[in-house]
């Protein structure tokens, strides 16, 4: 599978999304260093060791490059860039029982305008 390379100056916007999730109590935001175990754990539980890893590396960033969506103080879902290779969109994922609901694209377009924030002009998706 080819890279998909993304124009992160013609971004939508997402705060319609982000602001359509939190109407329903869904919250996207840039994770927290204390809240990295829980984190890191439910990745690996709900996705794999290799992602949990991955993910890991995003709270070694400065500022850390995790974002997670939360529900009722539950996780839900997380996206992180800046961890297999500098400019790289991913690992990302949302529980089963919560996709269909625009989550994962809140939590997309929340790395990329913060890829955008950080200075970068394109963030690369691996094998799109």
């Amino acid at each position: 599978m080819p890279d998909m390379l993304v124009k992160l100056y013609e971004l939508p916007d997402a705060k319609p999304l982000l602001d359509l999730l939190q109407a329903e109590g869904i919250d996207v935001r840039r994770s927290l260093a204390p809240e990295k175990h829980v984190v890191v754990n439910w990745v690996r539980k709900h996705f794999s060791i290799g992602w949990q890893s991955e993910t890991e590396v995003a709270y070694s960033n400065r500022p850390v490059s995790c974002w997670v969506a939360t529900h009722e103080d539950k996780c839900v879902g997380f996206a992180c860039y800046d961890v297999t290779s500098k400019a790289f969109f991913g690992p990302t994922g949302v529980d089963e029982t919560y996709r269909g609901k625009g989550i994962g694209k809140a939590l997309l377009l929340a790395c990329l305008h913060d890829m955008r924030a950080q200075g970068y002009g394109y963030a690369i998706i691996g094998a799109a």
